[in-house]
């Protein structure tokens, strides 16, 4: 298939309304849209122009609630069309949209909502509104509900419109497109995992600028086709596997789900993926115990393939010599690397994860078996991207260099500052917390911990997270936490330890796994065994090979395990599976103070 390149620049379309309306003109017959109807399970496309007319029903439906340009829409749906009708139709309207997780605490939701005096609500449907009833009373300023799922009136409450009844059958279109690049576009709340969520004000120039800017540094084709499973509620997804796309005439594949993501893969067979490292941590994992469970050859033979692979990664970055054993590349490929790669669809080649570090442990086995993973960097702050890894400059060990359009250096305590195009508005009704993190040259202080090498970037933590021991020495939690994640025993995990002599592991054991070590160890899998000796004694010793590459003062003594998981719906996780450390402290202090009074 022949590559072809065409990107919307910001001139063409300075807004995001006229974004869609750009790429609707240029493309009305390319798909645009894949997804899968969950009643049928049958795969359906939409096309650019198609995707335009629905819009334009919906921009008239949002028309007709009178709402004055400027005002707060929220919506709170899974990845899917409805998710791109009602955002474009909102920015064709003049509206602000505010993204919420589906998956938050309803707390949280009437929060936001309340925050930002939304007017209109959407959300999946009736078992939703049940959910979020308690907590709606309050919203007097909610104005419509619409529900796309399991519709049905509900007496009580006028405000709940289904969405057939609230869509009009033909479109009322306004040509002029409301709004100007500096207009407020959205609000999205960061994930508050050290207190109450912040409202990021991002405008259409700040989208705009940085999709286009991430253009820059990797070729998107027209043929390109993204698999969508990060919250579009997520500046990384929106900007990265929405917008961009848009931008570059690519197709979008709404995944069905993440339980679903294996098989979603091998059906769309997509070209570009975008994740968080706790995806590949855990495909990782998967992939190595299976591993594990081979005969002995072929053990050395996944071994042969990563180290070999690795090692054209590396002279293809210019970084070592060619060395003789790269000639048994081709037939370790068809051995190993190529039935790995299928399993993924077989057709990646930009895989891109963001929003947190990945253990460059687990990134060379993916690039050495041939999924080319690019580490990037960003804030919600940040529209999102501040930096990414190139294809023909990868160090997997940082988060690459900035982009074009982003300025960045290191503060005090080497905190790493960022200035450009990309930079938010402020935050939402909150000038106090916006000054403290922009300062009067435009720096925008993102309390992470950075070192930069040759231009590259590698964050080593969060100013806020850092422990210090009571030796003075400095212990970056993240770092020790990354190198835990390879193995697959662990299943969640944190390290604790300020102001004490050494550190303490506090961790969610995977419970297949553990039952096997339990066999191992001869004890019952009972939850009780986890408090023996023996058993404590086998998690040190494999938490401290993990850990052989870090400095003699961050080890752990001792250990907190658990099988039950930590989730949003407990508040100890934020919505996009960020541990909340308060939270998980605060709700097994006594067995940590217990330990350390020993």
């Amino acid at each position: 298939m022949k590559s072809t390149l065409d990107i919307i620049t910001p001139e063409a379309a300075p807004t995001l309304s006229k974004l869609l309306h750009e790429r609707a003109l240029r493309s009305p017959d390319s798909i645009a849209y894949r997804h899968c109807n969950k009643i049928t399970g049958e795969w359906y496309t939409l096309t650019w122009e198609r995707i335009q007319q629905k819009v334009n029903l919906w921009s008239t439906a949002l028309k007709n609630e009178n709402l004055d340009p400027g005002s707060r829409v929220a919506i709170m749906l899974p990845n899917c069309p409805e998710w791109v009708y009602f955002d474009m139709a909102a920015h064709a309207q003049g509206l602000i949209v505010v993204p919420l997780y589906v998956n938050d605490r309803p707390e949280n939701v009437a929060y936001i909502l309340e925050d930002t005096s939304a007017k209109v609500f959407l959300c999946p449907g009736v078992t939703c509104w049940e959910h979020l009833e308690p907590v709606f009373n309050r919203l007097s300023g909610l104005q419509r509900i619409v529900t796309i799922d399991f519709c049905q009136a509900i007496k009580e409450d006028p405000r709940i419109t289904c969405i057939s009844d609230w869509i009009p059958d033909e479109p009322d279109i306004d040509k002029n497109h409301y709004g100007s690049p500096d207009d407020t576009a959205t609000i999205v709340y960061t994930s508050g995992t050290t207190g109450t969520p912040k409202g990021v004000m991002l405008s259409h120039r700040n989208i705009i600028g940085n999709a286009f800017s991430g253009l820059q540094c990797m070729d998107i084709f027209q043929h390109d086709t993204f698999l969508s499973f990060l919250p579009l509620s997520h500046m990384l997804e929106r900007t990265v596997g929405y917008y961009l796309p848009m931008m570059a005439g690519a197709s979008v594949a709404f995944a069905r789900s993440i339980p679903e993501l294996a098989e979603d893969l091998v059906t769309i067979r997509p070209t570009i993926l975008v994740a968080v490292p706790r995806i590949f941590e855990r495909i990782h994992n998967g992939m190595m115990e299976k591993i594990r469970n081979k005969p002995a050859i072929m053990q050395k033979l996944f071994n042969a393939s990563v180290t070999v692979g690795w090692q054209q990664f590396l002279h293809s970055q210019k970084r070592t010599a060619w060395c003789p054993s790269q000639l048994l590349k081709p037939l370790l490929d068809r051995i190993v690397a190529k039935k790995i790669q299928a399993k993924l669809g077989g057709k990646l080649r930009i895989v891109i994860s963001g929003g947190a570090p990945l253990s460059p442990e687990i990134a060379k086995v993916f690039i050495g078996l041939g999924l080319p993973i690019y580490q990037g960097f960003g804030l919600t702050e940040t529209s999102p991207i501040i930096s990414v890894n190139r294809i023909e400059n990868n160090e997997p060990n940082g988060v690459g260099v900035p982009i074009p359009g982003v300025e960045v250096m290191l503060g005090k305590h080497n905190e790493l500052l960022v200035r450009g195009n990309c930079v938010m508005k402020g935050y939402w009704n909150n000038p106090e917390a916006t000054a403290k993190v922009i300062d009067g040259d435009g720096w925008l202080h993102t309390g992470d911990i950075a070192a930069l090498i040759d231009g590259h970037i590698r964050i080593t933590g969060r100013l806020k997270e850092v422990i210090v021991l009571s030796n003075g020495e400095k212990v970056s939690p993240n770092e020790v936490e990354q190198a835990i994640s390879i193995d697959p025993l662990f299943e969640q995990s944190m390290v604790v330890g300020e102001g004490k002599p050494y550190l303490v592991l506090v961790a969610v054991l995977a419970k297949e796994r553990w039952q096997r070590l339990a066999e191992e160890l001869g004890v019952s899998p009972d939850p009780a065994s986890l408090n023996k000796e023996e058993v404590e004694k086998a998690i040190l010793d494999r938490v401290e090979k993990l850990m052989h590459n870090m400095p003699g003062y961050a080890f752990i003594k001792h250990a907190v395990l658990t099988l039950e998981p930590w989730t949003v719906e407990e508040g100890l996780l934020t919505p996009t599976l960020k541990i909340r450390r308060k939270s998980v402290l605060s709700l097994l202090q006594g067995e940590i103070d217990k330990i350390y009074s020993i």
